[in-house]
This record gives structure tokens, sequence and C-alpha cells, in this order.
């Protein structure tokens, strides 16, 4: 046996979220399932783990009956990504313990997927530890059980060795000879499969099939449920998925399903309960969670939308009041910060609403430097190719969104370039104004264009990121030309040339527009935020619509 084992048999000490617990064990399988929760997506921790009180080989299993939730084992090699694709399934960062390293689940850990409304547990998930040495187990089982017997008469038989359980018990005293061959891992494995309805068998799609995960499945079909693979990392140009389907067909494998804990797609979700139904005579479970989750997951994006639609309004409307005749520097810093910190509180928004809460856990697309650039650097909007002003002084002003004609009749062109910094509008149209001596500072279209096309560009990114992602650059969804085909036929010409903003710099969607005048509108102005809120809210419901169908100039 390995030097590994050696060292999981001689320490004791469990290490992980739930390191200080063992899962419970009955004599009755569907009390493993935990206590209802109020909430759609848990990681319970009361009932997770305890120390098994009964012996370990006298574990039994119910067939799943219909209203019962389902008992579902997620089970495969070390370090192929099991706790990381529950914690996608689960949108829960915090779950587990993720490490590019193998055995880093110790015991099994528990969680449930319950209906959001009723709070009805629909199914309990079960992280196992990797199974370390099939092979050695697969050699033992057939040197020491017998193969008239079936295969879960074996595995019990091999859960009553010392073997099975010499690393879980302390006290126990074993000698040299024992702990060369301690399977206890793979022990804790057996008694949650024998304990479930079905397993899901994670496979590291980058893998080749190599003789020990084929030893890993002839032991798996053993317990006498159904078990589905279910490929991980499937995004990497190294997969090797068709050899693993031939390997599995061969093994009367032939229902799989991709899904990919870090490059997340919703439909693949839905896919892999789907095919896990098809395996089930009673899936009324499945169903139900199917609907309730696919309802959630419209949800989370009208909300969003919702979210970003609320932002643009508040800034859009954003506007000051400065003399004719005064210096526009001090208010004009004082705009850009407060469009910044708004933007930044949107940002943290969308973050929360999809679970991505803490940077120490699990690295987020804030963390990339596109979303940390100031919005009103020049070389930012020349990176999304928006153009700010036109005519003679397009080339100085480039990129600073500053009204030329405005600004240079009152400061000068040369100080208007060189002191004042971009993404506002001086609006000098209003009689009244010209009159009373004012000027209205507002932000200007080509930053709400940035600001607009930036927040979607989040959005995609976080509807297609997986809560096992621990790198902020890792499979970040690329939306280049995302909006181009859905923007009207008279717009795309343009749109082509400048692909990457949602909509054409000068023709803002008409709920912006309105709010250009209706300084009431935004709390930036120093005014209530509950009272603007409310004030913006149905022109925020219909700019939310318009941005998830792309109708933005109608």
């Amino acid at each position: 046996m390995n030097n590994d084992k050696k060292d999981n048999h001689a320490s004791n000490k469990s290490v992980g979220l739930f390191a200080d617990k063992a899962y419970k064990r009955t004599s009755d399988a569907k009390n493993q399932t935990a206590p209802q929760s109020n909430q759609a997506i848990t990681t319970d921790e009361s009932v997770s783990l305890n120390k098994p009180a009964e012996p370990r080989h006298t574990v039994s299993k119910k067939t799943i009956a219909s209203g019962e939730a389902l008992k579902l084992a997620v089970v495969g090699h070390t370090n192929t990504g099991k706790t990381s694709l529950l914690r996608t399934l689960l949108r829960d960062v915090y779950f587990g313990e993720v490490k590019n390293e193998a055995a880093t689940t110790r015991h099994v850990e528990q969680a449930k997927l319950t209906d959001s409304q009723t709070g009805e547990v629909l199914v309990a998930l079960y992280d196992t530890p990797g199974l370390e040495d099939a092979s050695g187990l697969m050699d033992w089982l057939e040197d020491n059980t017998a193969s008239r017997r079936d295969g879960i008469e074996r595995l019990q038989q091999f859960l009553a060795a010392d073997i099975a359980q010499s690393a879980d018990n302390s006290d126990t005293s074993v000698g040299e000879d024992l702990q060369d061959y301690d399977y206890s891992q793979e022990a804790k494995v057996i008694r949650q499969l024998l304990a479930s309805d079905m397993a899901i068998y994670v496979v590291d799609a980058r893998e080749p099939v190599l003789g020990k995960y084929k030893d890993e499945l002839a032991i798996l079909s053993w317990a006498a449920i159904p078990v589905m693979p279910v490929f991980n990392f499937t995004d990497s140009q190294d997969a090797n998925i068709e050899d693993w389907q031939t390997m599995l067909a061969r093994r009367n494998l032939h229902i799989s399903t991709r899904f990919d804990s870090v490059a997340f797609e919703f439909s693949d979700e839905m896919r892999l309960w789907q095919n896990l139904a098809t395996m089930l005579t009673h899936s009324e479970m499945l169903e139900q969670l199917m609907a309730r989750r696919t309802e959630n997951w419209a949800q989370l994006y009208d909300e969003a939308s919702i979210i970003i639609a609320d932002f643009l309004l508040n800034v859009a409307a954003y506007v000051r009041e400065i003399n004719q005749d005064d210096d526009p520097m001090p208010v004009l810093q004082q705009m850009q910060e407060a469009v910044r910190q708004s933007e930044r509180t949107m940002q943290h928004s969308l973050l929360n609403l999809y679970k991505f809460y803490d940077n120490a856990v699990a690295a987020t697309p804030l963390e990339l430097q596109a979303y940390q650039q100031d919005p009103f650097d020049p070389e930012l909007l020349k990176s999304y190719g928006i153009r700010t002003t036109s005519g003679a002084a397009a080339g100085a002003l480039l990129g600073l969104g500053i009204d030329a004609a405005a600004l240079g009749t009152t400061l000068g062109l040369g100080a208007a370039i060189g002191g004042i910094a971009g993404g506002l509008l001086s609006n000098t149209g209003s009689i009244a104004d010209r009159v009373a001596g004012v000027k209205r500072l507002y932000i200007d279209p080509a930053t709400l264009t940035l600001l607009a096309t930036r927040a979607l560009d989040l959005l995609t990114a976080l509807r297609h990121r997986g809560h096992a992602a621990t790198d902020a650059t890792q499979l970040l969804y690329n939306s280049e030309n995302n909006h181009l085909e859905t923007l009207p036929t008279d717009d795309r010409a343009e749109a082509a040339a400048n692909p990457m903003t949602v909509w054409p710099t000068h023709k803002l969607p008409n709920e912006l527009k309105k709010a250009r005048g209706k300084p009431q509108w935004s709390s930036l102005s120093g005014g209530k935020s509950e009272q603007a809120q409310l004030l913006r809210a149905d022109m925020a419901w219909s700019l939310a619509g318009k941005l998830q169908s792309h109708k933005l100039h109608e």
C-alpha cells in the first residue's frame, strides 16, 4: 500500500468544513434525510456528519418510493471534482473543501436541495471521500469474498472486515499488516452507496481511461443501484469524453451527462436531473426540483436585470447645477466618484444575488482588471470602441466624454482638454438656464453606454460561472458580439463596427432619455434614496425588460 494510505491511517484528525462530525447512520434509510429547511438551497451542518453508532456492515436501504426525497451519493476517484460539482449545484462557495490535491474530502458530508416555496426536501446529496485504491480493493474482494455471492453480500463482507474500520476506530489496535491494507476511505464510500437510492460517478474528463477507473465502476455496480457518470471539466481542450463513453458502454452505462463545475451552463444542470429522472421508477421529486429550479433561475435573471436597470436610471437622472462662470472641476470630480461608488454597489448586489459572496473563499469576476478599471478612464472607453464626441475636436477629446462646444466656450478648448476629466456632459440648451447664467452637468451617453455594457457583461459572466471556480480569470464567459444579432436591423451596421456595446452610443433607450429630465429620480444628487428609487421603479421594470430582450430603442 502507498505511503498516503499509511499517513491517512496514522492521522485520525479530520479536516474540512464539517471535520468534527460524521454522518449518523440508522437502520432506516429514510431517516437519513435531514429536517426540512426554509431555504431553497442549504448546506445542513447539524445533521451532516455524526459518528456512526451501529456496526458499519449492517447497512440497509429501501428503494425510493413515491414522495420520498432522493438520496443521491456523489462518488468518484480522488480529485475528480466531486465537492466542486456539489458547490455549483448548491450555489454555495462554502460547501466542503476544494483543493488541487488528492483526498481533500475525508468524511461523508450531506447537503439538501429543497423546494423554495414549501421547504420540502427534494434531494439529499452526499459528498463522499475519493476512491483511492479501487484496484487494491478489488484484489482483496476477489481473494476474500466468494464470487458466487451477489455484489451487496460481498460489499457487506468487506465492511465487516477490520481493513474497512481501522482508520475510524482510533482505540482499535491494528498491526502493520492491517495498516498496509487500510481501505477505510473506500468503506465510507461503499456504506453511503448502499444507503443511497442512486449515485453519480464524477469523471474528470481530462483523465485518460485507466484500469483503476474500470475497477471503481465494477465495485460501484455491486451496490445494485443506478449509477450515472457525470463528466466534469468538459470545457478543457484535453477532454477524453469519447474514450470514456466507449468504456462506459462496455459496462452497460449508456446514460451519462456533462456538467462542468467551473464553466457552468444551466441547461447542463437540467439535463443532469433529467437523465437521473429517467433511471427512476418514481421521479416526482426530481421533476418538482427541475420545475422549481427553472423558475428560480428565471427569477434571478429578472431581479438582476432590475438591479442593472435601476442603477442606470439612477445615474442617467444624476444632475448637478453650477454657475456659468464657475470652475466645473470640483463638481465633475464629485459626480465621477458618486458614479464609481454606485457602480460598485450594483456589482456587489449582482454578486450577492448569485451567491458569490466572499473573495477570500472563491475569486469573483470583480477581481479582473476589466471590472476594477475606472469607468471614466479614456482607455477603457477606447477598449469598448466607444466614440464620445464628434466634429473638429473629436481627435483631441476622444475618450473624455466632454461636450466640447459647451465647455470650450466657457473655459477655452485647451482648458477643457487639459483640466477636466471625462464622462460628463454639460447641457446649455435651456433658454432659462442661459438667462439665469447656470449650467447643468449630466453623465454623458458614452459613459452610460459603457456602464450598461459592463454591467450586462458581468451578469453574463455570473450566469456562466460555477461556484467551484477558484481563479478570477477562470473560464469567464466571452460575451463579445452577444448583443449584435438582437439589435434592430438599422443599427447592426454601426454596432458591427462597435460590437462590444449593448446599444449604439448615440441611441440611448427611451427610459434613460426620460430619466435625464427627471433629477428627482436620482439619489446621487443628495435626495432620499428610497423615495428616488420608488419614483423610478416603473421605469426600471420597463428598462429591465428591454435589457433582456434587447429592444432598446422602442
